[in-house]
């Protein structure tokens, strides 16, 4: 018989499907629907100390192979999700709990406050946000990228994750591959998040389609799958004692199956989940079966992270 359970960071799941931070996570009732659904695993949204509205409207499109945003990482605010996580059932689903401060005190502060809270859920550090005006995102600058790992690790007793953004030099893999491998605490890394500042362009009224950033927005869906899978198996490779969470271009079973066969543990789902919601994770999951009975595997295990080369 098929079996889509697998097992990220010794915890056992009953898929490698979960939502992408940003989508689905922002309010209690759709962290109730995440919990509910067939995702194996869930995600807060990306939290600053304080609440924020985020960047006017409209700031996300939908587009032919995918979307544009620039949210600007509107959300409840750190307390908001640390509530939620003490209450959260970790029998039914692991809760990753990713914290995006605006400085590297605000990350401190939520760090501490979730070490005391002796909850469960899996810190996420989501270093790779393009849609904040006037934040550049800290993963580009290595030194910075140095400094707050450092930092975090020595704040904190647990071991942690890291969002990334696309890199998209062989040399920049090498270079954050080093970096990141220096930090035993850093167990997972989550790649990507969507491809920054990109523009897209009403032909009929020729003006851009978002408010925020005179037009300039994230880009999701499948325009990022290459990029996506690139990211992810570059750092399966350079980072062997690490696990991989994929995200970026999944709409599909084949695209799981292509993102785990990279070498992703978890695969994440971001615009498609925002335009299907939370049934989209039993579509998946049966696309995936399908593909693996074709191919003869029973268990994820068999074919995670084997991708051949030619």
């Amino acid at each position: 018989m098929l079996d889509l359970s697998t097992f990220f960071l010794g915890r056992p799941l009953t898929s490698p499907l979960m939502n992408a931070s940003g989508v689905w996570c922002n309010v209690n009732n759709q962290l109730n629907a995440l919990a509910e659904s067939k995702a194996g695993a869930m995600v807060t949204k990306s939290c600053t100390l304080l609440r924020r509205d985020g960047n006017p409207e409209p700031r996300y499109h939908t587009l032919a192979m995918g979307s544009i945003n620039s949210m600007g990482l509107p959300n409840e605010g750190h307390q908001y999700y640390l509530d939620y996580a003490e209450r959260h059932d970790y029998e039914n689903k692991p809760l990753f709990f990713s914290i995006a401060g605006l400085t590297l005190d605000d990350n401190l502060t939520m760090v501490a406050q979730i070490q005391d809270a002796y909850t469960p859920a899996i810190l996420e550090l989501n270093l790779s946000c393009p849609n904040v005006p006037g934040k550049a995102q800290i993963a580009y600058d290595f030194e910075a990228l140095d400094v707050i790992l450092a930092e975090i690790s020595a704040a904190y007793s647990r071991p942690f994750g890291i969002k990334l953004p696309p890199y998209f030099d062989i040399a920049h893999f090498d270079e954050v591959a080093e970096i990141l491998n220096r930090y035993e605490k850093v167990s997972f890394i989550t790649c990507i998040n969507s491809i920054g500042n990109g523009l897209m362009i009403d032909i009929n009224s020729e003006t851009v389609l978002i408010k925020p950033k005179e037009g300039f927005g994230g880009i999701g869906g499948d325009y990022v799958l290459p990029t996506a899978l690139a990211n992810v198996n570059a750092f399966h490779q350079r980072c062997p004692k690490k696990s991989i969470i994929g995200c970026g271009g999944v709409s599909t079973g084949e695209h799981v199956f292509m993102h785990l066969l990279a070498g992703a543990g978890i695969v994440q789902v971001g615009t498609a989940l925002y335009e299907e919601g939370p049934e989209i994770f039993v579509r998946l999951n049966i696309e995936l079966a399908k593909i693996m009975k074709e191919k003869g595997y029973k268990t994820i295990r068999e074919f995670q992270g084997k991708l051949k080369t030619i």
